[in-house]
């Protein structure tokens, strides 16, 4: 599984992490992403999206069809 989320577009972000000694090492952040089923009454189906923890947020706000919507916008497979 990608750490990528549909919605927000979050993807893995990369920086240095930071030793007691101050030694600098690459490392990489990782969004909170998660696989949430939803069922899609439009098409009358369920629909699995990737999601990070802000994007879950989000579809609890403007709802799945809407969501489902925005991903397609943006070219996004559903």
């Amino acid at each position: 599984m990608s750490a990528h989320c549909m919605l927000t577009g979050a993807r893995p972000r990369f920086g240095k992490a930071v030793s007691h000694s101050h030694r600098r090492t690459p490392r990489r952040f990782d969004p909170n992403v998660q696989r949430k089923r939803y069922w899609l009454p439009g098409e009358g189906r369920y629909v699995r999206l990737t999601l990070s923890a802000k994007g879950v947020k989000t579809v609890d706000v403007i709802g799945v069809e809407a969501a489902v919507a925005r991903i397609r916008a943006k070219g996004g497979r559903v």
